[in-house]
C-alpha cells in the first residue's frame, strides 16, 4: 500500500542559527514541504531582517509565527518523537548515528506520530553531545570525506525531501503503534536517576554526567517504550522513598 503522511505537527527546530539568509531559506523550505511550525532556539541573528524575509518568499509566515525558545529542552517539550541531524565527524566512540534514509524508513513504520520534531544545529559546530542526547534518534547525511560539511539550509532541504519521499513509499509489513518514550520523559527520568545515584555514592559529581550519558545513549538506542521508562522511573521513586524513610527510622 502507499502510505499517506503518518505524522502530524512536523516541527523544524534550529539551534542558535547565525545567518539570516539561512533562516529565510529554511522558512521557504518549510512552506515547500508542508512543515507545520518553525522553532528557533536562541537565534544569533535577526531572523526578522529584510535579508531573511527576501529569502523566505512564500515562507514568510513561518518567520512571522515562529516560536523562539531560550533552550532546546523547552523547544521539544511537547514532541512525541525527536530526531536530530548531525554533521560532525569528531564524535566519541560511544556516539551512534544512522543514515537519514534508515531513520525515515523507521519513522514511517508506525501508524501515527502526533508531534514530530527535527533538530538542526549551529552552522559552525552543530549540536553538542548533550543536545544530541535530547533526541530519540540521531542521523547524518553521508557526504564526501574530503568536504563533509553541508550548508545549514542545504541540509534541511535534503532531510525534508527524504522525509517526504519516505512517507510515500510502499510498506508491506503491518504498521506498529507508536509508543516510544518521548525525549522529555527520558530526559526527566535521567535527571532523577542521576540525583539518586549521586545520593547513594555510585556517581561522583565530576564524572556523573559522562556516565549518565552512556546509560542514556543505551536507553535511546533500545527504542524504550513509554511503559518501560515508567517502570524504570517507578523503581527510582521506590528507592528514593526507601532512602527517605530509612533515615527517619534511624
Amino acid at each position: 500500500m502507499i502510505l499517506e503522511k503518518n505524522f502530524s505537527n512536523l516541527k523544524v527546530i534550529l539551534v542558535e542559527p547565525n545567518g539570516p539568509l539561512n533562516v529565510g531559506s529554511i522558512a521557504r523550505l518549510c512552506s515547500n514541504f508542508e512543515v507545520d511550525e518553525l522553532r528557533i532556539v536562541s537565534p544569533k541573528c535577526d531572523i526578522f531582517s529584510l535579508e531573511a524575509k527576501k529569502m523566505a518568499l512564500k515562507g514568510q509566515k513561518f518567520l512571522n509565527h515562529c516560536k523562539i525558545f531560550d533552550n532546546l529542552e523547552k523547544a521539544i517539550f511537547d514532541c512525541d518523537l525527536v530526531l536530530a541531524s548531525n554533521g560532525r565527524i569528531d564524535m566519541s566512540k560511544d556516539s551512534f548515528f544512522e543514515s537519514s534514509e534508515d531513520i525515515f524508513n523507521w519513522t514511517i513504520s508506525f501508524k501515527k506520530i502526533n508531534n514530530l520534531a527535527i533538530i538542526f544545529g549551529r552552522e559552525d559546530r552543530g549540536l553538542t553531545n548533550n543536545e544530541l542526547l535530547l533526541a530519540n534518534k540521531t542521523f547524518n547525511i553521508p557526504t564526501s570525506l574530503n568536504n563533509p560539511s553541508l550548508n545549514l539550509s542545504h541540509a534541511v532541504s535534503i532531510v525534508l525531501y527524504e522525509l517526504n519521499k519516505s512517507s510515500k513509499k510502499k510498506f508491506k509489513k503491518e504498521l506498529e503503534v507508536f509508543n516510544l518514550a518521548s525525549s522529555k520523559q527520558i530526559h526527566d527520568s535521567f535527571l532523577e536517576i542521576e540525583e539518586m545515584l549521586l545520593r547513594v555514592g555510585y556517581l561522583l559529581e565530576h564524572t556523573s554526567r559522562a556516565k549518565i550519558n552512556k546509560f542514556k545513549n543505551f536507553i535511546l538506542r533500545a527504542n524504550t517504550s513509554t511503559h518501560e521508562i515508567n517502570v524504570l522511573r517507578g523503581i527510582v521513586h521506590q528507592i528514593k522513598w526507601f532512602l527517605n524513610n530509612s533515615k527517619k527510622n534511624q
